[in-house]
């Protein structure tokens, strides 16, 4: 048995968006951005706004395969930085995985 194949449309891509942005916004530093941990999940952070940005610029170009790839990069970056204890995912299971 074949597997549903998955297409890539704008409107799955924004929804990926939305969900990136929302764990942006309620991941929360557990450190001070002095500390050296502050300092790690900045460059994550770094990383996934970085990615969310690559995949808008893919949207643009018409290349949803890249887009969704990069919006999911984007959202592994703060989903590492939960797990592994940079930031609070606030128990959302959902959103995150927890540590």
């Amino acid at each position: 048995m074949s597997e549903p194949q998955i297409v890539v449309t704008p409107e799955l891509i924004e929804r990926y968006f939305s969900l990136t942005a929302a764990a942006r916004e309620k991941a929360t530093p557990i450190h001070s951005p002095e500390t050296p941990e502050g300092m790690r999940l900045a460059t994550m952070m770094e990383m996934a706004d970085s990615y969310a940005s690559d995949a808008r610029w893919f949207v643009e170009q018409g290349d949803l395969v890249r887009a969704f790839g990069a919006i999911n990069y984007a959202h592994a970056w703060i989903d590492c930085a939960v797990k592994i204890g940079l930031m609070d995912g606030h128990d959302d299971d959902d959103m995150f995985t927890l540590p």
